[in-house]
């Protein structure tokens, strides 16, 4: 592969990963676009780098269950819902003063809800069992590289 792509491959990448990172705290950045597009990068680029995002304490579950289609524990939803609630409300009563931006928000947070809610909820000991057998699965293929 090209020295100056790979660069920029993985530079996409980590910048992709921070993204998705802070998304996971920021209720109005997206996490799931930027990891899926820290992996794309990473599988073009760096090996090392793509293993280290799908085994990741904080994204490699994540990510395995929104490949395989597991949806979310219901604590997650909980979670989730709640920081965008909670979020939104304060910069709609702090930040936000033209009324249609509250109306903005509103409709944000409604379609958000809405959009997790339809969302498969699964059971948490499904994603422990599955994220064992993954990292044992990986571990053993990297052994091999």
């Amino acid at each position: 592969m090209n020295p100056i792509l790979r660069a920029v491959l993985v530079s996409v990448g980590w910048v992709s990963v921070g993204l998705g990172v802070v998304g996971m705290a920021v209720p109005l950045l997206p996490t799931t676009p930027f990891l899926l597009l820290a992996v794309y990068c990473f599988s073009r680029s760096s090996p090392r780098f793509r293993r280290w995002l799908l085994t990741n304490r904080w994204c490699g579950a994540y990510l395995d269950n929104y490949r395989e289609g597991r949806g979310m524990s219901r604590e997650e939803k909980f979670v989730t819902l709640a920081v965008l609630w909670i979020t939104l409300t304060v910069t709609a009563l702090t930040v936000m003063t033209a009324w249609w931006g509250r109306l903005l928000l509103l409709a944000v947070a409604v379609g958000v809800t809405a959009h997790l809610i339809r969302i498969k909820t699964r059971s948490p000991e499904s994603l422990t069992a599955r994220t064992d057998a993954a990292r044992k699965a990986d571990g053993a293929g990297a052994a091999s590289e």
